[in-house]
Protein backbone atom coordinates (compact mmCIF):
# COMPACT_ATOMS: atom_id res chain seq x y z
CA UNK A 1 0.00 0.00 0.00
CA UNK A 2 3.04 2.80 0.80
CA UNK A 3 4.47 1.78 -2.52
CA UNK A 4 1.23 2.54 -4.60
CA UNK A 5 1.09 5.66 -2.23
CA UNK A 6 4.70 6.69 -3.15
CA UNK A 7 3.98 6.43 -6.65
CA UNK A 8 0.86 8.25 -6.27
CA UNK A 9 2.83 10.93 -4.76
CA UNK A 10 5.53 10.76 -6.76
CA UNK A 11 3.23 10.98 -10.39
CA UNK A 12 1.40 13.85 -9.20
CA UNK A 13 4.45 15.66 -7.61
CA UNK A 14 3.10 19.42 -7.03
CA UNK A 15 5.81 20.73 -9.13
CA UNK A 16 4.85 18.58 -11.56
CA UNK A 17 1.22 20.14 -12.23
CA UNK A 18 2.12 22.70 -14.25
CA UNK A 19 3.53 20.10 -16.94
CA UNK A 20 0.30 18.30 -16.61
CA UNK A 21 -1.92 21.30 -17.20
CA UNK A 22 -0.42 22.64 -20.11
CA UNK A 23 0.22 19.64 -21.34
CA UNK A 24 -3.47 18.89 -21.18
CA UNK A 25 -4.51 22.19 -22.90
CA UNK A 26 -2.36 21.46 -26.02
CA UNK A 27 -4.29 18.09 -26.29
CA UNK A 28 -7.27 19.22 -25.91
CA UNK A 29 -7.60 22.90 -25.98
CA UNK A 30 -5.78 24.43 -28.01
CA UNK A 31 -6.90 27.89 -27.30
CA UNK A 32 -5.88 28.20 -24.02
CA UNK A 33 -2.44 28.43 -24.81
CA UNK A 34 -3.00 31.29 -27.29
CA UNK A 35 -1.10 33.62 -28.32
CA UNK A 36 1.08 30.59 -29.10
CA UNK A 37 1.25 28.81 -32.10
CA UNK A 38 0.04 25.13 -32.17
CA UNK A 39 2.86 23.76 -33.41
CA UNK A 40 4.63 25.39 -30.92
CA UNK A 41 2.72 23.96 -27.92
CA UNK A 42 5.34 21.08 -27.57
CA UNK A 43 8.23 22.74 -27.27
CA UNK A 44 6.75 24.95 -24.96
CA UNK A 45 5.58 22.28 -22.76
CA UNK A 46 9.00 20.65 -22.68
CA UNK A 47 10.26 24.39 -21.20
CA UNK A 48 7.52 24.11 -18.65
CA UNK A 49 8.69 20.89 -17.41
CA UNK A 50 12.37 21.89 -17.53
CA UNK A 51 11.87 24.80 -15.49
CA UNK A 52 8.99 24.50 -13.47
CA UNK A 53 9.90 20.47 -12.37
CA UNK A 54 13.60 19.56 -13.60
CA UNK A 55 15.00 23.16 -12.40
CA UNK A 56 13.63 23.07 -8.52
CA UNK A 57 14.27 19.35 -8.35
CA UNK A 58 17.92 19.98 -9.18
CA UNK A 59 18.04 22.87 -6.67
CA UNK A 60 16.55 20.22 -3.99
CA UNK A 61 19.62 17.99 -4.30
CA UNK A 62 21.86 21.34 -4.11
CA UNK A 63 19.88 22.44 -0.83
CA UNK A 64 20.57 18.39 0.54
CA UNK A 65 24.15 18.29 -0.36
CA UNK A 66 24.51 22.36 1.64
CA UNK A 67 22.40 20.78 4.39
CA UNK A 68 20.03 23.38 4.23
CA UNK A 69 17.45 20.48 4.18
CA UNK A 70 17.87 17.08 6.17
CA UNK A 71 15.75 15.21 3.02
CA UNK A 72 14.45 15.77 -0.48
CA UNK A 73 11.45 14.68 1.31
CA UNK A 74 10.99 17.62 3.82
CA UNK A 75 9.42 16.53 6.32
CA UNK A 76 9.44 19.55 8.42
CA UNK A 77 7.86 22.71 7.45
CA UNK A 78 11.05 24.80 8.88
CA UNK A 79 13.44 22.52 6.03
CA UNK A 80 10.47 23.73 3.35
CA UNK A 81 10.63 27.28 3.82
CA UNK A 82 14.01 27.70 1.82
CA UNK A 83 13.13 25.87 -0.82
CA UNK A 84 9.68 27.10 -1.40
CA UNK A 85 11.13 30.55 -1.59
CA UNK A 86 13.32 30.11 -4.43
CA UNK A 87 10.55 27.62 -5.96
CA UNK A 88 8.50 31.14 -5.81
CA UNK A 89 11.33 33.23 -7.14
CA UNK A 90 11.97 30.44 -10.02
CA UNK A 91 8.10 30.22 -11.20
CA UNK A 92 7.72 34.03 -11.01
CA UNK A 93 11.10 34.95 -12.58
CA UNK A 94 9.79 32.48 -15.66
CA UNK A 95 6.63 34.58 -15.66
CA UNK A 96 8.20 38.05 -15.66
CA UNK A 97 10.40 36.49 -18.45
CA UNK A 98 7.50 35.39 -21.04
CA UNK A 99 6.18 38.97 -20.33
CA UNK A 100 9.46 41.05 -21.30
CA UNK A 101 10.15 38.51 -24.26
CA UNK A 102 7.52 37.25 -26.08
CA UNK A 103 4.90 39.85 -25.86
CA UNK A 104 2.18 37.92 -23.86
CA UNK A 105 -0.39 40.38 -21.83
CA UNK A 106 -3.08 40.04 -19.37
CA UNK A 107 -5.43 39.70 -21.75
CA UNK A 108 -3.61 36.62 -23.38
CA UNK A 109 -5.46 32.96 -21.98
CA UNK A 110 -1.86 31.78 -21.37
CA UNK A 111 -0.43 34.26 -19.68
CA UNK A 112 -3.43 34.19 -16.90
CA UNK A 113 -2.90 30.63 -16.58
CA UNK A 114 0.42 31.64 -15.67
CA UNK A 115 -0.91 33.57 -12.86
CA UNK A 116 -2.91 31.44 -11.47
CA UNK A 117 -0.22 29.03 -11.25
CA UNK A 118 2.00 31.41 -9.44
CA UNK A 119 -0.79 32.72 -7.46
CA UNK A 120 -1.18 28.88 -6.10
CA UNK A 121 2.77 28.37 -5.33
CA UNK A 122 2.45 31.92 -3.50
CA UNK A 123 -0.38 30.75 -1.42
CA UNK A 124 1.22 27.78 -0.59
CA UNK A 125 4.34 29.71 0.16
CA UNK A 126 2.88 31.90 2.68
CA UNK A 127 1.05 29.27 4.46
CA UNK A 128 4.33 27.57 4.97
CA UNK A 129 5.75 30.30 6.78
CA UNK A 130 3.93 29.32 9.49
CA UNK A 131 1.96 25.90 8.78
CA UNK A 132 3.37 22.53 7.06
CA UNK A 133 0.55 22.28 5.07
CA UNK A 134 0.18 19.61 2.33
CA UNK A 135 1.31 21.32 -1.09
CA UNK A 136 0.09 18.08 -2.79
CA UNK A 137 -3.23 18.57 -2.25
CA UNK A 138 -3.08 22.41 -2.30
CA UNK A 139 -1.96 21.75 -6.48
CA UNK A 140 -4.62 19.00 -7.18
CA UNK A 141 -7.10 20.98 -6.13
CA UNK A 142 -5.41 24.00 -7.81
CA UNK A 143 -6.01 21.86 -11.19
CA UNK A 144 -8.90 21.08 -10.55
CA UNK A 145 -10.17 24.75 -9.80
CA UNK A 146 -8.91 25.06 -13.13
CA UNK A 147 -10.69 22.49 -14.98
CA UNK A 148 -14.13 23.40 -13.15
CA UNK A 149 -14.21 26.82 -14.01
CA UNK A 150 -13.04 26.06 -17.52
CA UNK A 151 -15.61 22.79 -17.79
CA UNK A 152 -18.73 25.53 -17.22
CA UNK A 153 -16.91 28.09 -20.16
CA UNK A 154 -16.16 25.68 -22.45
CA UNK A 155 -18.89 24.43 -24.57
CA UNK A 156 -18.36 21.52 -26.47
CA UNK A 157 -17.40 18.93 -23.25
CA UNK A 158 -13.88 18.60 -24.40
CA UNK A 159 -12.62 19.14 -20.63
CA UNK A 160 -15.71 17.03 -18.79
CA UNK A 161 -13.60 13.53 -18.81
CA UNK A 162 -10.53 15.43 -17.70
CA UNK A 163 -12.38 16.76 -15.17
CA UNK A 164 -13.63 13.94 -13.45
CA UNK A 165 -10.22 12.13 -13.88
CA UNK A 166 -8.62 15.28 -12.21
CA UNK A 167 -11.30 14.85 -9.62
CA UNK A 168 -10.30 10.99 -9.32
CA UNK A 169 -6.76 11.84 -9.34
CA UNK A 170 -7.25 14.33 -6.50
CA UNK A 171 -8.62 12.16 -4.00
CA UNK A 172 -5.86 9.11 -4.58
CA UNK A 173 -3.34 12.31 -3.98
CA UNK A 174 -4.87 12.83 -0.71
CA UNK A 175 -5.33 9.53 0.45
CA UNK A 176 -1.87 8.84 -0.29
CA UNK A 177 -0.20 11.78 1.48
CA UNK A 178 -2.66 10.25 4.78
CA UNK A 179 -1.45 6.87 3.73
CA UNK A 180 2.10 8.16 4.00
CA UNK A 181 1.54 9.79 7.42
CA UNK A 182 3.32 12.71 5.57
CA UNK A 183 0.79 15.24 6.66
CA UNK A 184 -2.06 15.36 9.04
CA UNK A 185 -5.96 15.31 7.86
CA UNK A 186 -5.54 19.07 9.18
CA UNK A 187 -2.98 19.81 7.13
CA UNK A 188 -4.35 17.96 3.55
CA UNK A 189 -7.49 19.57 4.11
CA UNK A 190 -6.18 23.02 4.54
CA UNK A 191 -3.80 22.66 1.24
CA UNK A 192 -7.40 21.15 -0.66
CA UNK A 193 -9.24 24.59 0.52
CA UNK A 194 -6.42 26.68 -0.03
CA UNK A 195 -5.76 25.31 -3.49
CA UNK A 196 -9.61 25.16 -5.04
CA UNK A 197 -9.88 29.10 -3.78
CA UNK A 198 -7.22 30.22 -4.84
CA UNK A 199 -7.28 28.43 -8.62
CA UNK A 200 -11.02 29.21 -8.23
CA UNK A 201 -10.90 32.49 -7.87
CA UNK A 202 -8.08 33.14 -9.90
CA UNK A 203 -10.75 32.61 -13.01
CA UNK A 204 -13.10 33.74 -12.13
CA UNK A 205 -11.23 37.04 -11.67
CA UNK A 206 -9.67 36.48 -14.79
CA UNK A 207 -11.25 35.21 -17.33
Amino acid sequence: MNTAARVVSFLFHPLLMATYLFALFAWTLPLALSPLREEGHGKFVLIIFSITFAMPALAMGIFRSMGTIDSVLMHTRRERIVPFLFTTALYATLTYMFYTRTGVRLDDNLFRFMLIIDALIVVGTLLTLFWKVSMHSLAAWGFTGIMLALNRLTEDGSLFYPLICSLVITGLVMSARLQLQAHSMREVTAGSIAGLLTSFAGMVFLF
